[in-house]
């Protein structure tokens, strides 16, 4: 660990330190700037997230011209390079792959299989076949918290079946479950998932270092990646001395939404400056503003809140109180409704689905607040059923009633915020509206170079299409001026 201490603070300006009451923590020894990258790590073991829909390479995750591994036939590979840097560590678990018997290739879970690869690398580093550094050993692992004596009885049991299953496939006489189980614990608590550049997951890798780095509903850094690589980048000015957090759950909820999530994963309740102010605001609370509840008087634009005198809903801006029985009537038509919606969704019917999510929206719309996350999700649903449908025009329709939510439940630097405008600016250009395009593209590069950098292929194919709306709204432009010149000759 001090061999860690020293490299960190060397050549990356950080420093880990163990505070009482949060454990290991990750500070800087300088000041960082806004994209400036903090820390960038290579999994120590990954799995892709491979289905029966849709399969991806087990080095680099990509999906594109991948061929199954002749011998366990459980294993892809995009091409020779990638078979190639995993070939170490996969000819142990290709020979155990493949000995194994159907019913126990089916519950081969990435979980599972991560797990396999973990002790797998850690055989081959006490053999010497792999090396080792101060920044990629087992001892990295090993050091990771274990909340193996938080969880309840119910998971217990889950890790004890998971750990007899490596237990099966590896078939080592010194291998304890406890130990494996412990593992889990540890995996289930610190690693992470593997998003491509638009946040779509891709698989589970474990990182130890960032493991390091504690969670904040207020961050000031964010962590993306580009393949396996995960990298930490700074979202605004970190002065030196200041300590590196990021988001580890969604921040677009309740701060009792997302405490119970991470109290139910990570064992701790988030006591940041957000969740503090939150929690005692006496004004609109919070839960009341992203759960939405709307006036509804033409007039008005306010919220609803809980009035015990009336036993109703009583608008925070205007006054106009609603019955708790018309509230709940149409809560509970929209919930049944949704759950139709959903189970449709899930069974293909994708036609039926659709028209299912039109009649939530139009429920939730007689209720919530425009603003509210719960009629924003279900607005993000038809947006992508919509894009799959390829009805762009609907599509932006929908994309533009998200942002307005998006651009008060996120940080004016957040990624799923620079999506969402790189969403609309494709549509918009798609549709011939350029103008609005080269908008919303601007704005999802103010955003996501500092978030994603500007060398990756995802930030290289948005410049490349903000400047060619550029050029495009250029000529439009000029082409009115000729011929409006023309006109007046």
């Amino acid at each position: 660990m001090e061999d860690l201490r020293r490299l960190l603070l060397c050549d990356r300006g950080l420093s880990v330190s163990t505070l009482p009451d949060k454990g290991r923590c990750l500070f800087t020894t300088r000041d960082f700037s806004p994209g400036e990258i903090i820390l960038s790590e290579e999994p120590y073991v990954s799995v892709p997230n491979n289905s029966s829909v849709k399969s991806r390479c087990d080095w680099c995750f990509t999906s594109s011209n991948i061929k199954r591994c002749s011998s366990c036939h459980v294993v892809w590979y995009c091409g020779s390079a990638c078979q190639k840097f995993d070939w170490k560590l996969h000819r142990l678990e290709c020979q155990l792959l493949a000995q194994l018997d159907k019913n126990r290739l089916r519950s081969l879970t990435p979980s599972i299989r991560l797990m396999v690869k973990l002790y797998l690398r850690k055989k081959l580093e006490a053999e010497k076949v792999i090396p080792t550094t101060v920044t990629d050993n087992y001892n990295m692992v090993k050091n990771l918290v274990s909340h193996i004596t938080e969880v309840g009885e119910t998971q217990l049991v889950m890790y004890a079946q998971m750990a007899n299953l490596v237990n099966i496939i590896l078939q080592w006489c010194d291998l304890k479950i406890k130990e494996i189980a412990e593992n889990f614990s540890k995996l289930a608590c610190n690693a992470h998932t593997i998003c491509d550049s638009e946040l779509i997951p891709l698989g589970t890798g474990l990182y130890p270092i960032i493991s390091i780095i504690n969670h904040s509903c207020n961050p000031n850094s964010v962590l993306v990646f580009e393949g396996r690589m995960a990298t930490v980048r700074a979202m605004q000015h970190i002065p030196k001395g200041s300590e590196v957090l990021i988001s580890y759950i969604e921040t677009a909820g309740s701060t009792m939404t997302r405490q119970k999530a991470l109290k139910e994963q990570y064992f701790f309740t988030c006591g940041c400056s957000r969740c503090i102010k939150l929690g005692q605001s006496d004004d609109i609370t919070e839960s009341a503003v992203l759960e939405g509840y709307g006036c509804k008087n033409q007039t008005c634009d306010g919220y609803l809140l809980r009035d015990p005198e009336s036993k109703g809903f009583v608008c925070q801006q205007c006054g106009l109180v609603r019955g708790i029985e018309e509230i709940l009537e149409i809560v509970d038509e929209e919930k049944i409704m949704s759950e139709k919606a959903s189970l449709a969704l899930s069974s293909g019917h994708a036609n039926e689905a659709l028209g299912m999510y039109l009649m939530v929206e139009k429920l939730q719309v007689k209720v919530y607040h425009s603003s509210s996350i719960k009629l924003m999700r279900t607005r993000e649903t038809l947006l992508k059923m919509l894009m799959e449908m390829q009805d762009w025009k609907k599509a932006l329709t929908y994309c533009r009633l998200t942002i307005p939510v998006y651009e008060r439940v996120y940080p004016p630097i957040h990624p799923l915020r620079g999506l969402q405008y790189y969403t609309c600016g494709k549509l918009n250009w798609f549709l011939g509206y350029t103008n609005e395009a080269v908008k919303s593209l601007t704005q999802a590069v103010d955003v996501l170079r500092i978030t994603h950098g500007t060398t990756s292929p995802f930030m290289k194919e948005l410049l490349g299409k903000l400047e060619e709306a550029r050029a495009e709204a250029s000529y439009k432009l000029l082409s009115m001026d000729l011929t409006n010149g023309s006109t007046y000759l």
